[in-house]
């Protein structure tokens, strides 16, 4: 008998530090205080587009409840690679928008045209 006592005692024990840990890990249900709009803990340019680089440098503070780091990270370096192509393909568009046009339009794109096939019979 006394051993059963143990064992409820031991089991009821458990239980308790189990819910005591999860309630200090995913908190009471409150619900966190609305961010501040005036104050970001992240800084992005305001007077210029934001560049792969601005991207790179951000650091995202974490906090006990907060993100996984290596995700967003990850997610930092993904949006930063999309933001190099979108650069180089403005780039590449500006310069080709810039070149005068050598043919002034007197020549037909031929892939534009189809090319016509004769009919089978």
């Amino acid at each position: 008998m006394l051993s059963f006592v143990a064992f409820v005692v031991g089991v009821l024990v458990v239980g308790g530090l189990l819910f005591l840990g999860a309630s200090m890990l995913l908190g009471r249900g409150e619900t966190q205080p609305p961010a501040q709009l005036d104050r970001s803990p992240v800084e992005l340019p305001d007077d210029r587009p934001v560049t792969a680089d601005d991207v790179r440098a951000l650091r995202i503070s974490a906090a006990f409840r907060g993100y996984r780091m290596t995700e967003v990270d990850w997610l930092l370096a993904q949006f930063a690679l999309v933001l190099e192509e979108r650069d180089a393909e403005i780039a590449a568009l500006t310069a080709r928008l810039a070149q005068p046009d050598e043919d002034d339009g007197d020549a037909v794109d031929e892939a534009a045209e189809p090319d016509e096939e004769e009919p089978r019979a």
